[in-house]
């Protein structure tokens, strides 16, 4: 039976099974260590028996006063690992610690539009998408004249202190902004 625990600077060195995936973003090392060291009870691996490690979560606390919440940065488990519920599992002990511990509104989380099977899992989950940020994710001048930048759906669910629900809407689909009006 695997084990869901916290994410360890020396799991760096483990992780490439889960990271050489087309979905996953990849960071250099300095920016898995500020979130090992300032948010480190919202990063987590989960870990098979045999000691190879099966996916991750980073997150963050972020936002003031009504925007104050949770934020998963990524999330990810290995191609071999998928399906087992390893991904909700590890959003769901984000949720808690961002309710509990840091008494947020919601979590969010950006995902690309075109990854259906991401979105269809987070729907699942109870997110909803808020709004389409246009260009959110970068150019690798490789499309036409250059231009290649995807748009993410914003997806959020509301936590306990969200009584009102005012973090989430019905038509967010509907609402675009642009990467730049992103805070």
């Amino acid at each position: 039976m695997s084990v869901l625990r916290p994410f360890k600077a020396s799991d760096l060195f483990k992780f490439n099974n889960i990271n050489l995936d087309v979905w996953t973003e990849t960071y250099g090392i300095t920016f898995y260590l500020t979130y090992l060291h300032r948010w480190s009870d919202l990063c987590f691996t989960q870990e098979a028996p045999s000691g190879r490690l099966q996916g991750y979560i980073l997150g963050k606390a972020e936002g003031a006063q009504a925007d104050w919440h949770g934020h998963i940065t990524a999330v990810s488990v290995a191609p071999e690992y998928r399906r087992l519920s390893l991904a909700k599992n590890m959003c769901q002990r984000l949720e808690i610690t961002s309710d509990e511990t840091y008494k947020g509104f919601y979590v969010d989380l950006y995902v690309r539009c075109n990854n259906t099977l991401a979105i269809k899992m987070y729907e699942g989950m109870g997110y909803s998408v808020y709004r389409r940020v246009r260009e959110y994710y970068g150019n690798l001048g490789l499309g036409k004249d250059g231009r290649d930048e995807e748009d993410a759906f914003d997806m959020r669910k509301s936590l306990s202190r969200d009584v009102a629900r005012r973090s989430i809407r019905p038509n967010g689909r509907d609402m675009i902004v642009s990467a730049h009006d992103v805070s």
